[in-house]
């Protein structure tokens, strides 16, 4: 298992092992000793979700209230996704920055953002399955968004498919409805570094 992190803290990719043969493959794609090793935590598993998406399909930008946030293990099952984190904690080096990875099912590798952190992702073909371990469960009222095309953020969308055909985004009515990050900031419902690393070291 490979684990490589980041420019923004917290944050990885692990890229499993693949044992294949004639009958298909076998890979660990999640294991507590290694996650905790990168991490310096463990992962507490409170819930698990599956989604299943058009290909141009635009889901995020996602993040909860620290604390308890909700760390999130995201997995391509099936397809592939550009998966984006985005760094939306105030006060930190990184505040406003992005990074973009592949996942998919070939080299089946996942990402992990720990609590904080903004999530989305663009669906690469039809039927794009994506698997999420989260550390706590989905509460509503505690559940916030940043409208995933606000140019301050500046996240270069896909605008091709896996099979190079032309992507056309498609966004759900609450993300297309979100703030920009700097609105979001000015409403005072962005986490703060800090406290964030701090609720972190103290789990």
């Amino acid at each position: 298992m490979d684990i490589a992190h980041l420019a923004i803290n917290g944050a990885f990719v692990v890229t499993p092992q693949l044992h294949g043969d004639s009958r298909g493959l076998f890979a660990e794609v999640f294991k507590i000793t290694d996650f905790a090793a990168a991490a310096g935590h463990r992962f507490d598993l409170k819930q698990a979700n599956c989604s299943v998406s058009a290909a141009g399909t635009i889901r995020g930008i996602h993040f909860a209230d620290v604390p308890p946030g909700q760390a999130k293990y995201v997995m391509c099952a099936k397809g592939a996704i550009i998966d984006v984190i985005v760094d939306i904690r105030v006060g930190s080096p990184t505040f406003g920055q992005w990074e973009a990875v592949l996942l998919d099912d070939v080299n089946r590798s996942a990402a992990y953002l720990p609590e904080g952190l903004g999530h989305a992702f663009c669906a690469l073909e039809d039927d794009t399955t994506v698997i999420y371990l989260c550390s706590e469960p989905y509460a509503p009222g505690r559940e916030h968004g940043v409208n995933p095309m606000d140019p301050e953020v500046g996240i270069v969308w896909p605008e091709k498919d896996r099979a190079g055909n032309p992507l056309v985004p498609l966004l759900s009515e609450k993300d297309t409805a979100a703030p920009s990050l700097m609105d979001a900031r000015a409403r005072g419902i962005l986490p703060n570094y800090n406290e964030v690393l701090a609720y972190v070291a103290s789990r």
